[in-house]
């Protein structure tokens, strides 16, 4: 608890002065999380301060990827493809924290332009599948993005003090995307946007799971035929060692 109070002292002591200028300042505790080979996940500590009324919501979106997605059909008894589409603009990782429930927080028009919500997302989808709706590639994509752990399932809750000093922490699994990450920052007041604020965070690989990392993907087919001697090397090694 001291810990606590002291933290959002000093939080209060370094925001206070810059609050007469602007109405919403935020920052993060880190702005790299380093991934070695031990890498279990993290926690992101995001604090900040707002001066006057408002609610406060926080997007976090990695970089954009180009998802496949393909539809299964059971005929005969046997599961085959039988449709897929590209998901152009799908961000790797999503979450979003908020004093309150989306929903109640501005109109569709607001969150959509913001895209604050997986129901907001600008997702580019295209399917020449005339037997799916776009709709349905835009769920599975979502859907396999939570089994993953790389979507929130629901919105985290952003812990306002004071009415003026909120804190939320940001988690980030073990199978998390490197690269730059966006931490958006938005003070909304009568379901309009009256201040935003974005701060970058680079999630990176460091030490040798980064030069294996980059070695398979600069050097894809080098990679996969020392991974195939490794392996055959290893098959042997347990043959001659189980003879003897």
């Amino acid at each position: 608890m001291k810990r606590l109070v002291l933290t959002l002292a000093l939080m209060f002591g370094l925001i206070s002065p810059v609050l007469a200028a602007e109405p919403l300042v935020a920052d993060l505790s880190k702005h790299l999380v380093a991934i070695t080979t031990g890498f279990a996940g993290t926690d992101v500590l995001l604090f900040g301060a707002v001066e006057g009324d408002g609610e406060v919501v926080v997007v976090v979106r990695g970089p954009n990827r180009e998802e496949m997605v393909r539809r299964k059909d059971k005929q005969a008894g046997i599961w085959i493809n039988s449709g897929s589409a590209h998901i152009r603009n799908a961000p790797s990782f999503y979450a979003v924290a908020s004093t309150k429930p989306i929903e109640k927080l501005a109109p569709t028009p607001v969150l959509e332009r913001h895209q604050i919500g997986l129901d907001h997302l600008d997702l580019e989808i295209d399917s020449a599948d005339a037997a799916a709706e776009p709709g349905q590639y835009r769920d599975a994509v979502i859907r396999l993005k939570q089994k993953k752990g790389l979507y929130g399932t629901e919105t985290l809750p952003v812990s306002l003090l004071s009415h003026r000093l909120f804190r939320t922490d940001l988690h980030f699994p073990a199978n998390v995307p490197v690269g730059t990450y966006l931490v958006e920052v938005y003070l909304i007041h009568d379901g309009e946007v009256v201040s935003a604020q974005t701060t970058p965070l680079i999630i990176s690989k460091i030490g040798i799971g980064a030069d294996v990392y980059d070695f398979a993907n600069q050097q894809a087919v080098a990679y996969g035929i020392l991974a195939i001697v490794l392996a055959a090397s290893a098959g042997w090694l347990a043959a001659v060692a189980f003879k003897k």
